[in-house]
């Protein structure tokens, strides 16, 4: 199995700006315009004291700001998972947040001539994602459409979820999020995998579905957590 550029060591702890950005994801994926605003306050560190659980506070009860640059990926990779109508809300709504467009500070454009990258770093990335399962993958989406496998190697994993400028076990954790708020239990249990074999560590997957209550559909969040009791063998 390959290593992923973005790659670092399994997070030591899941702080409080982890916790505030895959509630992010979750609110853009299935929360209203009020809710992703709310989000977007809350990464920013913006009119909040840090809440009873920690979520986006340094567990001292003190808002703690998200990385801009962190918080500007989870948005844009948010059209896999959420659809485009919900992507161009958010990012509207992040620009507001910003006070401005904000968009010149992010060079991280892609080129088109790039394609060829995008397929070998798409394969990398995904094979981290889906370890031993990486070939059943790949046949299982080739016999659905070869097109849509094209389309998630290249334009998923690697136009997108390759990108710099967020960790891939971060990112992991946040399609568990966007999962979670969607219902979307069979990608769900491939990702908690995932975020597992991105070496996000479990202990910050089971932070990832606490700091979810009260952010998705009660309902949603008791199978997501009864699925991921199955996933440890509990």
């Amino acid at each position: 199995m390959t290593s992923h550029p973005n790659s670092a060591a399994t997070i030591p702890s899941f702080d409080g700006a982890t916790a505030s950005l895959v509630r992010l994801a979750a609110r853009i994926t299935g929360g209203s315009e009020e809710a992703v605003r709310e989000a977007f306050a809350e990464c920013t560190g913006a009119g909040r004291d840090g809440g009873d659980r920690g979520a986006g506070s340094d567990g001292n009860g003190t808002a703690e700001s998200v990385p801009p640059e962190w918080v500007e990926e989870v948005v844009l990779q948010s059209y896999l998972f959420a659809g485009f109508p919900r992507a161009l809300n958010a990012a509207r709504e992040w620009r507001r947040a910003l006070g401005g467009s904000g968009a010149e500070r992010n060079g991280n454009v892609e080129s088109y001539e790039n394609v060829f990258s995008w397929r070998k770093q798409g394969e990398e990335t995904c094979e981290v994602v889906y370890g031993k399962n990486y070939e059943k993958l790949r046949m299982n989406i080739r016999a659905l459409h070869p097109a849509l496998d094209d389309w998630m190697i290249v334009e998923g994993y690697g136009k997108v979820l390759s990108r710099p400028g967020l960790d891939l076990q971060r990112r992991e954790l946040c399609i568990i999020a966007a999962c979670v708020a969607a219902g979307q239990d069979r990608q769900l249990h491939s990702h908690l995998h995932g975020a597992l074999n991105a070496g996000a560590g479990a202990r910050a997957v089971t932070a990832t579905l606490d700091c979810l209550d009260g952010v998705v559909d009660p309902t949603n969040l008791k199978r997501a957590q009864m699925l991921w009791a199955r996933v440890q063998g509990k």
